[in-house]
């Protein structure tokens, strides 16, 4: 699969894009709407920042318990029920007057929910395209992912010059049920992959057995932890810049889409594997900056800069299915996504921690610094491994 009209031209890979974006926008526009509401009720950077990415903090939950379940369940029912769960969860935290501990009561519930979502969906994409298309084709869910953020932060920011947090929160509600509708009607009902139960027992092996190779260690930890740190950055645009939090999450996510597009597309595949270093670094140096307190133009300029480096996860992605058997590609891709945004949510309430000790810029420095630090010493690390063995001296007798 070379091109981007082969994706579409395969049977339900479109209505599953067009799902995939409304279920997208729901999240940015929920998300800018919730982190909003929970700043102007507290004041405070940090629960301004868990808000919007603390779902993430309950994924290790999942990943823990519930994740069998992303080979073992139906597809299309899962997400269609997973849409229909999140359209609910963001309607009851559109209601006026809910307590915060209730607020990040559902936010948790919501993070659970989500946890199985990743491996049922790309585990899904990798069924519905050929195994030489997935990169390509998740190279497009993340061009889309980055589209829609685009589009869902400047909408949900320009919204909320014109509505209350509790209105976008409704306008989320309804797109996820969109979403939930369009999976249930636009795709065609397939048998779990793998057989058996979901139990946590088989989450338990599952994982063990995934966790037991070296390069695939390897691999997760670098997916994991270098964007995780610098989405913690991320997580403090609503606390640094009140008015323009719109703004730089709408050119992060067009800096996402650029590095998308140059990984998945321009860049030769001999070349790939060899971006994933370059790419993190770049993620993380930019916000070094802010420590400066750059203004808007400057500060949007390095947001974008800073998101290309994202596309270091599409050769991270490539090299864990290599490396994975396609019996158990969802439940890997579920633990990737699992990992990746437990790890943001952790980095969120590190950076908000630090935030409110300090200052957004400061945090912002703080958590640039460690991504680089991490990604130095996982290169390292991968390297060392790959250096072969020096050949034995014989000594002469």
């Amino acid at each position: 699969m070379r091109s981007y009209r082969d994706l579409f031209r395969t049977p339900e890979f479109t209505p599953f894009f067009l799902a995939s974006a409304a279920h997208t926008a729901a999240q940015t526009i929920g998300a800018l709407a919730l982190g909003t509401l929970v700043y102007r009720m507290t004041d405070s950077p940090l629960l301004s920042a868990v808000s919007m990415f603390g779902p993430q903090l309950a994924q290790v939950l999942g990943a823990t318990f519930l994740l069998s379940g992303a080979d073992r369940l139906p597809p299309r029912s899962t997400l269609a029920g997973i849409g229909l769960a999140f359209a609910a969860g963001t309607a009851v935290l559109a209601l006026p007057g809910l307590p915060v501990a209730a607020v990040f009561g559902v936010v948790l519930v919501q993070g659970l929910i989500a946890s199985l979502g990743g491996g049922v969906r790309w585990g899904l994409l990798n069924e519905i395209l050929s195994k030489d298309g997935y990169l390509l084709g998740r190279s497009v869910f993340n061009m889309l992912s980055g589209l829609m953020q685009i589009t869902g932060f400047a909408t949900g920011g320009a919204l909320l010059t014109v509505l209350s947090p509790h209105a976008c929160l409704l306008i989320s509600a309804a797109l996820y049920a969109t979403a939930a509708l369009g999976t249930r009607l636009g795709l065609t009902a397939r048998p779990p992959r793998s057989s058996g139960r979901p139990s946590a027992a088989a989450t338990w092996r599952t994982n063990a057995l995934l966790w037991s190779s070296r390069p695939r260690r390897l691999t997760y930890l670098g997916l994991w932890l270098p964007n995780g740190l610098v989405v913690g950055c991320e997580s403090l645009y609503v606390s640094y810049d009140p008015h323009a939090a719109g703004a730089l999450f709408a050119c992060g996510a067009l800096g996402m889409f650029a590095g998308d597009v140059t990984v998945g597309r321009l860049v030769p595949a001999a070349l790939r594997p060899r971006l994933a270093t370059p790419l993190l670094l770049l993620l993380a140096t930019p916000y070094l900056l802010f420590a400066l307190h750059p203004a808007l133009p400057w500060s949007a300029a390095l947001a974008v800069i800073a998101s290309a480096g994202f596309g270091a996860s599409l050769v991270q992605q490539e090299r864990l299915m290599a490396l994975t058997p396609d019996e158990l590609s969802g439940h890997a891709l579920g633990l990737h996504s699992a990992g990746m945004l437990t790890m943001q949510g952790v980095a969120a309430a590190l950076a908000g921690s630090v935030a409110q000790l300090t200052s957004p810029a400061t945090a912002m420095t703080v958590m640039a610094l460690a991504s680089l630090s991490v990604t130095l010493t996982l290169a390292t690390t991968a390297a060392r491994q790959r250096a072969p063995e020096p050949a034995p001296v014989l000594q002469e007798p």
